[in-house]
């Protein structure tokens, strides 16, 4: 693996915990894997893991033994997802890249029996960055973690009471 540890959010954490129990989606080397991974990971709130982290339903850049590279969703599932689209965590490249930060690597088993060196190249969608005060209005933001502030009132004709007051 890298020689920094991986980054989880509690949501991840809990999804890999669960993979670990059911036998019939983790086995081998992806179980090896998946305690590896639970076993070295930093956990963190959605709202503290830094932007360049891969996280569940991220959109990530990444390139296989220096192999051109590829973006995709990291997902859980992939039944409802055309083929080219996502890298389910269920294989080792998805889990592999689960907690990963930009410019990390980690070496996994390859499907010929040797290994292959994973690399995220690149965060292109995290969804807990677009998520909390970066991606709200200043005023909502300030409300939401407490400070003062109002939100900006709509403007519409009927003085704010709403469409139901006559």
């Amino acid at each position: 693996m890298t020689d920094e540890p991986c980054i989880l959010t509690t949501k991840d954490q809990l999804i890999l915990e669960a993979m670990v129990q059911r036998r019939d989606v983790a086995s081998g080397d992806h179980l090896q894997l998946l305690r590896r991974k639970l076993g070295s990971a930093r956990i963190v709130l959605s709202a503290d893991v830094p932007p360049t982290v891969a996280t569940m339903s991220s959109r990530v850049l990444y390139s296989i033994d220096g192999r051109e590279a590829a973006a995709r969703i990291i997902s859980f599932d992939h039944a409802y997802m055309p083929a080219g689209l996502i890298l389910p965590v269920t294989g080792l490249r998805g889990l592999a890249l689960l907690g990963l930060g930009e410019g990390q690597a980690i070496d996994i088993p390859a499907a010929n029996g040797g290994r292959e060196r994973i690399v995220l190249i690149r965060v292109l969608y995290q969804p807990e960055a677009t998520r909390g005060g970066a991606a709200m209005p200043s005023a909502a933001a300030r409300i939401l973690r407490g400070g003062q502030g109002t939100l900006p009132r709509a403007d519409n004709d009927d003085g704010g009471q709403g469409p139901g007051a006559a």
